[in-house]
Formats: structure tokens, sequence, C-alpha cells
């Protein structure tokens, strides 16, 4: 481990700091290996090569990656539960899977060197947010199928630092453990910790009563406003990270104390990023669609998953000292995005206006309805009993002030409707930000 000027850590500066030209060549060792590991054992995998009329001796370059088929979702969906896997059942030792709020679940495998590398890519991201051996980690997602606790878990644990299994849910039971047990990291779901927050502030209890002082943040998309706004009122230095459990779970990428993007361990994850309409590779620095190749997955390996997240990748160099390109914040996914009137809107987008509006808490909902042929959004935002009991003159104003910048910013008109104080759900795992009605 090495210590940084600015008082961050790399967890392993050996493989995170490799020069480019070495890590390519690791690159493509890895993926060759990948590939044939695939062809010989994935029956999905020889279907899509031969159809696209290649096979892993094909592949000489990086270059040639784009040659490769896609991997979807449909994919694992079609081969459920266990035939995307390339190593026998018995070697599999643990079993995760997604949701599965629309059909079945996608399931993922690990052996024993895939848990041991997620802890390892996990203590990588962990230790750059500014987690050491001497910290107490407060972990409030959820326990089970779900990926996210349990990549966390064991990540700090290999740091050395002492974990509190909370779970999600009882969000008062959260308060006092984190009081009582002197929790200095907060793990969970950004909109959770907004929900502890309110709850706090509710009861009376200050940030100063915590010992809190790191906040690591995912599997849902978050702005740079809500980012200022958990650090205020928890008094912590939040950080983001990026992880899915088709490519590995938490562990793909995590920011650094400089927060100028997520590092992706390009050590273990080649990405790209595409047109998600054409399907074409675009250029260094382009918004699209990101896509995954694992290089180092035994159990559960993928080929050009593409994500459905939509970000950009930056290769400048990183002040902390780490190579690895930077991943943007996801803006959102193809599969969430709206489209208003031929407009793209992410729900990301109108959580930063919100957001630099007083007046408006953090917690709001996107209904999209179809009024004869016009999309019509509504944007339903709470708002603190100042605003909501004020006189209707100035309600209206305040309604107006909020339709004029979501217009100016999205290009689309909405409409705003005000809610009074905690009136929304609070939620203890991933937000539930959008109703879109026209699809009913």
């Amino acid at each position: 481990m090495k210590a940084m000027k600015n008082g961050g850590r790399i967890w392993d500066p050996v493989s995170e700091c490799l020069g480019r030209e070495e890590l390519e060549l690791l690159q493509f060792t890895r993926l060759r290996d990948t590939l044939e590991r695939v062809w010989r054992s994935v029956p999905c995998y020889q279907q899509k090569f031969r159809q696209a009329g290649i096979v892993p001796q094909d592949v000489r370059s990086l270059a040639d990656l784009s040659r490769l088929p896609f991997t979807t979702k449909e994919d694992l969906r079609l081969n459920y539960p266990y035939g995307m896997f390339a190593v026998p059942l018995r070697e599999v030792v643990r079993i995760h899977s997604s949701s599965g709020t629309t059909g079945k679940p996608t399931v993922v495998g690990y052996n024993r060197q895939d848990l041991q590398t997620w802890t390892e890519l996990v203590a990588r991201f962990m230790t750059a947010a500014g987690v050491t051996e001497d910290d107490i980690v407060h972990i409030a997602f959820g326990y089970g199928l779900f990926t996210g606790a349990f990549g966390l878990h064991y990540g700090a644990e290999r740091i050395g630092a002492s974990v509190i299994p909370m779970s999600s849910g009882n969000t008062d039971k959260q308060i006092m453990i984190m009081q009582d047990y002197r929790s200095t990291v907060l793990v969970s779901t950004p909109s959770y910790a907004l929900t502890l927050a309110d709850r706090m502030e509710k009861m009376g209890i200050g940030p100063e009563s915590l010992s809190l002082k790191v906040g690591l943040f995912g599997a849902e998309p978050w702005s740079e406003e809500m980012r200022r706004e958990l650090e205020t009122r928890l008094g912590i230095v939040a950080t983001d990270n990026f992880g899915l459990s088709e490519v590995m779970g938490p562990g793909v990428a995590g920011e650094c104390l400089y927060k100028g993007g997520m590092h992706l361990f390009e050590d273990h994850f080649i990405p790209e990023i595409i047109d998600p309409d054409t399907g074409e590779v675009l250029p260094p620095g382009s918004v699209g669609e990101l896509v995954i190749t694992s290089i180092t997955k035994e159990a559960f390996p993928v080929v050009r998953y593409r994500t459905r997240d939509i970000t950009r990748l930056d290769y400048t160099p990183c002040s902390c000292g780490r190579t690895f390109v930077r991943m943007a914040k996801t803006m959102g996914r193809t599969d969430d995005m709206l489209i208003i009137k031929g407009v793209n809107v992410f729900p990301t987008q109108i959580e930063e206006i919100l957001f630099q509006v007083e007046g408006c808490e953090p917690h709001y909902l996107l209904v999209v309805d179809r009024e004869g042929a016009m999309d019509v959004l509504e944007v339903q935002v709470e708002v603190n009993e100042a605003i909501f009991f004020d006189e209707m003159k100035k309600q209206r104003a305040f309604v107006d002030l909020l339709e004029k910048r979501l217009f100016s910013t999205l290009g689309v008109g909405a409409r705003v409707k005000l809610v009074e104080p905690s009136s929304m759900p609070r939620h203890e795992g991933k937000a539930q930000r959008v109703i879109d009605r026209r699809k009913l």
C-alpha cells in the first residue's frame, strides 16, 4: 500500500499505476484467455462467435475487440439460470442474482478465485475513498442475492476495517447503531442516506453527534448536487462507486478523494463507449453507453456486455497517481431514459435543477403520461413547510420558477406539483424516481 500526498492511499500501487503500454499488453493477454474460456465452455458464446464468423484466434489486438458480438441481459435471461457459467457448478462457491423485477432474474456465479478478485477490487475503491484499517464500516445495503452488501463487506474486511453488517431498514435503529458503535463509514444507496439524514433531523440529531467521516454510495445514479447535500447534512466526504452484478458487483470502478471520476479497474475489465442506437464504438471522451468485457472472471465471464449505463471515459492522468481511465458519474440508463416530445431526459438532470432551488427537499417523483397524442411530464417535488404553507400567489411564483428552469435546461416543458414535507415514500434501497404511464 502506498500513501499519497493528499492523505489518500493506494491499495495496490503496482497494478493501479501501470503504464498504458504495459496495461494494454496485460489486457490483451487476459482477453485472449477469456475468449478461449468462453469458446470452450459456454454454448451461448460458441453460437454468437460462429454467427459473427469469428474465433478467438482471430483477435490479434485490442482493436479487434469491436469485431466481437455484444452480450445483453436478454442473453442471460435466455440462459437462465446456469447456462452462461464457464465452469462446472461444483466449482461455483457463490451465486447472486439481480432483483428480477422484469421477469426472470439474471444469475451470476463466482468460484473461489473470483471471490478473491472481487474482494481485492472493492478494497481498491474503498481505500481510494479514504477507508483504512482503523475505520468502522456501517453497511446499510440489504444482504441477500443483491451483490452490494457482500461486496463491500468482504472488501472492508480485507482492508482490516471493522464491519457492522446492519443491512437495510429500521432507520431509527440504524441511527442508534451509528451513534453507539461510532461508525465512521456509511455504505448505502444515496437515496437511503438522504432518508437517514431526514430522520436524524426530525429526531434532533446533528451530524456532530456521529463519528461518520466517509460515505460510499452506489447502486443508483446520483448528481453532484446530491453529493453536496449528503456531505453537508451528514458531515462526510461522499464518494461514488460503480458495479453491476452481471460484471462483478461493486468493484468495477470507484472514486478517489479527488472526485474527478471513478477509476475503472482496467486490469480486470476492458471498457468501451458505444452509440446505443448503432452499436458503433465512439472515440475517447464521447458520451454513450458503457460496454464492459471482463478479463479475469472465471466462473461467469462476459464479453462486450451492454450495461445500458450512459457515461463517458476520461483517459487524462489523475492527480492521485492512478493510471486507470476514469468513468464519469452515470447520467442514467438507456432503458431509464425518458423521451419527452422527442427530447432525451434523464432523472439526474432534473435532480440537479431541483437541488439548486432553495425550498426544494431532496425527494421527487417524475410522472410521465400521454394526453391525446402529447407526452406530459409532471415533476412532483417535496418542498419545505415555509413554501408549502405559503400563500397561493407565492406558491405559484415558486412553481413558475421551477418550470422555467426545467424548460431552460431540458428543452422541454414540465408541470411542477408541490407536495408537502415528508409525504413521499422513503427508500431503503434503490429509489423509484419515475412512473411512466404511457406504457400502461
